[in-house]
């Protein structure tokens, strides 16, 4: 248990020597990323709208809409290494598709399922940032337990866990 919340704690203080390095304002970060999300949505739609209609204006519309969509994607990511990039488009993407089916199936009254999208699309998002706040490091990235974070995780809280709890803690967008 202990060792556990050391290596948190250690997590936590990396997020926070990011934020200073590279004078980040998460919350404002934090908001620019919900706004890609729906920025790929609306890309999405275009295209679908351009396809089902046969209007080449909803290309167009779709083009305008992804310069905005990189343009504020390259306020967060910072590392393009490999395919960082688009990794992190697909992850922000994938988190709010999984949203708006799990408010789907919540009106529906189906609960269950739609908490169970709902801590997927937080996973997917937290993975987001633990990218590209650099709180993952690859290089040491080994073949463990599902459920561990590495081979000395007692707890046996895995990655995600881990980052959620880094990223409750370190982005809190109620803060002005």
């Amino acid at each position: 248990m202990e060792k556990n919340q050391q290596e948190i704690k250690k997590l936590l203080e990396k997020a926070e020597r990011a934020k200073k390095d590279n004078n980040l304002d998460l919350s404002s970060e934090e908001d620019l990323s919900i706004a890609v999300m729906n920025l790929v949505s609306l890309e999405e739609h275009f295209f679908f709208t351009g396809v089902k209609t046969g209007k080449d204006e909803y290309y167009n519309l779709l083009n305008q809409v992804r310069e905005i969509r990189k343009s504020l994607l390259k306020r967060i990511v910072k590392n393009s290494e490999g395919e960082v990039w688009c990794i992190s488009k697909h992850l922000l993407a994938s988190s709010m598709r999984l949203i708006e089916v799990g408010t789907k199936y919540l009106k529906q009254g189906n609960q269950r399922d739609a908490q169970d999208l709902f801590a997927k699309a937080y996973d997917l998002y937290v993975l987001f940032w633990g990218l590209n706040l650099k709180l993952i490091n690859l290089g040491e990235v080994k073949k463990v337990d599902d459920d561990q974070l590495d081979i000395y995780d007692e707890k046996r809280t895995n990655l995600l866990g881990k980052l959620g709890e880094i990223v409750k803690k370190a982005i809190d967008c109620c803060k002005e």
